[in-house]
C-alpha cells in the first residue's frame, strides 16, 4: 500500500467528522461571541484557528498532502484545548490570588461578575449555555457551595480557582439573588 493510499483510506475515514467537528467548533465560537460577555482573548484565537483550518484541510485531503492534513487534525485538537481552559496558553483564566485584596462584603459580587454572570447574567435567571435560573433554586447553601466547588454539568468546577472563602462568598451572594 502506497503513501497516497493510506491518506485516501484515512481521508474517507474522516473528512465527513472532521467537517461536521470544524462546523461545530466555528459555529460555537461564534454563539459565544454573540451571545455572551465573554469575549475574551482566547474565543478569538478559536475562531480564527478554526476558520483557518476548514480550507487547510480541504487543501491538505484534496491534494493528498499529509502534512496539511495533519496539520488541520492539530488545529483542531488546539482549538478544543483553547475551548476547556478559556486561554490560548492552556492555562486556567484566572488564580487563587485575583480577589484577595477583595473587601469581604463585595467578594462574593466580585467573583459572580466575573465568573457567573456570563451564563447566568447580572439577575441570576440568563440561563445560558443550560445554566440554571438562580432566583429559583431550592438547593441548601451546603448544596450551592458544593456544586461551585465541583462544577455540575456544563458548570466548571471552581475548587483550583477559588479559595473556600471565594466560594461561600459566592455562595452567600447567590442566596441573594432571589
Amino acid at each position: 500500500m502506497d503513501k497516497n493510499e493510506t491518506l485516501r483510506k484515512f481521508s474517507a475515514k474522516t473528512k465527513v467528522p472532521e467537517m461536521i467537528i470544524s462546523f461545530l467548533f466555528l459555529a460555537t465560537g461564534i454563539y459565544l461571541a454573540i451571545n455572551t460577555g465573554n469575549k475574551g482573548m482566547w474565543l478569538w484565537v478559536k475562531i480564527g484557528i478554526v476558520a483557518l483550518t476548514i480550507p487547510i484541510a480541504v487543501i491538505g485531503f484534496k491534494k493528498e498532502r499529509k502534512p496539511m492534513a495533519l496539520l488541520a487534525m492539530m488545529c483542531l485538537v488546539y482549538a478544543y484545548g483553547i475551548s476547556e481552559t478559556k486561554s490560548p496558553t492552556f492555562k486556567k483564566e484566572a488564580d487563587k490570588e485575583e480577589f484577595k485584596n477583595v473587601a469581604a462584603v463585595d467578594l462574593g459580587k466580585q467573583i459572580y461578575e466575573a465568573k457567573c454572570m456570563m451564563c447566568h447574567g447580572p439577575d441570576g435567571k440568563l440561563g445560558l449555555s443550560g445554566a440554571k435560573d438562580l432566583t429559583q433554586s431550592q438547593l441548601t447553601p451546603e448544596q450551592k457551595i458544593e456544586i461551585i466547588r465541583k462544577g455540575k454539568n456544563a458548570m466548571a468546577a471552581y475548587e483550583t480557582q477559588l479559595s473556600e472563602e471565594e466560594i461561600k462568598a459566592v455562595a452567600d451572594y447567590v442566596n441573594n439573588l432571589k
